[in-house]
């Protein structure tokens, strides 16, 4: 049986295959955003900032890629439990934008291979 993305990859038109380079979040995309979580504190007031529990998140894990020890520790659900009001449509994009493709590269392997991937 052929792989998962091989088959993916079939099923496109052929003018596309060799652009297609498939991604696989380890889990969701807010683990990025604890790349660097100094940023929050640029976003947040302290009333709305638990800063201690994004610390105790990039503890947790070797790598932001990694946080996530189930349905109650899952990065959206850290962040919502650290920042009152968090909404991750809202500030997801803008927290990642602020962090920067460098910093969330430097610390997430995975997303930094398929970028390089991607720039080849």
């Amino acid at each position: 049986m052929k792989c998962l993305f091989c088959r993916m990859k079939n099923d496109m038109p052929e003018e596309l295959r060799d652009r297609f380079i498939p991604y696989i979040q380890l889990h969701e995309f807010e683990g990025l955003l604890f790349s660097d979580i100094s940023v929050f504190k640029n976003n947040f007031t302290s009333d709305e900032l638990q800063f201690s529990e994004l610390e105790e998140a990039v503890k947790s894990a070797d790598t932001p890629e990694e946080i996530n020890n189930g349905p109650a520790t899952a990065p959206s659900v850290r962040l919502m439990k650290a920042i009152a009001g968090y909404n991750k449509v809202v500030y997801g994009a803008c927290l990642a934008s602020e962090i920067g493709l460098t910093s969330i590269r430097s610390k997430c392997k995975l997303f930094d291979e398929w970028i390089t991937l991607c720039l080849l």
